[in-house]
């Protein structure tokens, strides 16, 4: 469908008239259709957005999560920044149009995403920010919050998945990477780690993000943060999550998709930003033994991901999908090479 043909269908349940305004693709998210709506005089207003209801199997149980962390805001924290959906004319959480889930979220002035991690100071800002933002519902009853994708961060339960498709999985695929399932094997003492974790009633969960890559955060013209965007995976979890995805996707000067392995190390100053900015609002609140948990946030993200990316090449690539053949065994290497950086960077 044309932008203009989505921006007739869909903005005037919101008040909004289509003809004063147009749209244009936005931002560089792969799972929801993201639009920018511009008014007459180019300025940018609002984000009108597609929720990807084949990933988010309910996106009912997003809106309700919303609507819990936006009263918690306005009765505890009303001057934080959190751009939230607009309900409809008629008071709806999503407009639906031809089965789609479509929403209409303000613009925030002023602001710009990044899409690579270039700076200590953008890593530091980053993180103060997810850490503001976990800090803001530390007295919040996390039980209010759905799981919008259930086990998304559960490592026990991608661990099985790993294992299944060792015994299901694509036979030749299985034969042909014995190297880099040894080396998941031998780190299994990581998803020990995490179940202790689960049984320690000093680890705390807490409203945790879960995808602190630094797109989904907001910053200035002058790189500071102004706030955390994306919020459709937030649900109760742990600080490994979040800080962890931090190290994972700010540490390596390359991307995960990189086969140059050779270019990936951990950049220390990076990784002290990151520990700086999210304990600068976070450190008050951890418990002893979370403060040890830490470094091992590094660990636990970059190995479930290498997990992941291995369950996908043995499953055929069925969840990440791949552009050439081998990719998620290329990702999968990428993570493993990060892991064994990381760990030597932590001695």
């Amino acid at each position: 469908m044309e932008f203009y043909s989505l921006a007739q269908a869909i903005l005037p349940s919101y008040g909004i008239q289509p003809n004063d305004y147009t749209c244009a693709p936005f931002g560089s998210g792969l799972i929801n259709i993201t639009l920018l709506v511009k008014d007459r005089q180019g300025a940018p207003v609002h984000i009108l957005q597609r929720v990807n209801d084949a990933v988010f199997r309910r996106p009912e149980d997003i809106a309700a999560n919303l609507r819990v962390l936006g009263s918690h805001l306005s009765r505890h924290h009303p001057n934080y920044l959190l751009p939230l959906p607009i309900p409809t004319l008629d008071g709806q959480d999503y407009e639906r149009s031809n089965n789609n889930w479509w929403r209409v979220i303000p613009y925030v002035p002023g602001s710009h995403a990044i899409d690579i991690c270039t700076r200590p100071e953008e890593a530091y800002e980053a993180a103060f920010r997810f850490g503001e933002f976990t800090a803001c519902f530390e007295e919040m009853n996390v039980s209010k919050l759905r799981d919008t994708i259930p086990s998304f961060h559960d490592l026990n339960f991608r661990w099985h998945q790993f294992q299944e498709a060792l015994q299901t999985g694509d036979a030749t695929r299985i034969s042909s990477c014995p190297r880099e399932i040894r080396s998941l094997h031998e780190q299994a003492g990581i998803v020990d780690t995490y179940r202790r974790i689960l049984s320690d009633p000093q680890v705390r969960r807490r409203v945790t993000h879960h995808d602190t890559k630094i797109s989904n955060v907001l910053f200035d013209a002058s790189l500071k943060g102004l706030c955390v965007i994306d919020l459709d995976t937030v649900m109760a979890g742990y600080l490994v999550s979040d800080l962890g995805d931090m190290f994972r996707t700010y540490l390596s000067p390359v991307h995960e998709e990189s086969a140059d392995l050779g270019a990936i190390y951990v950049r220390s100053d990076f990784k002290q930003a990151i520990l700086d900015g999210y304990q600068e609002k976070m450190a008050d609140y951890l418990t002893e033994v979370e403060h040890r948990l830490l470094d091992y946030s590094g660990a636990f993200m970059i190995y479930m991901q290498a997990l992941r990316f291995l369950t996908d090449h043995l499953n055929n690539d069925v969840y990440y999908g791949a552009a050439y053949p081998g990719q998620n065994l290329v990702r999968t290497r990428n993570q493993l090479t990060l892991l064994q950086e990381y760990q030597q960077s932590l001695h």
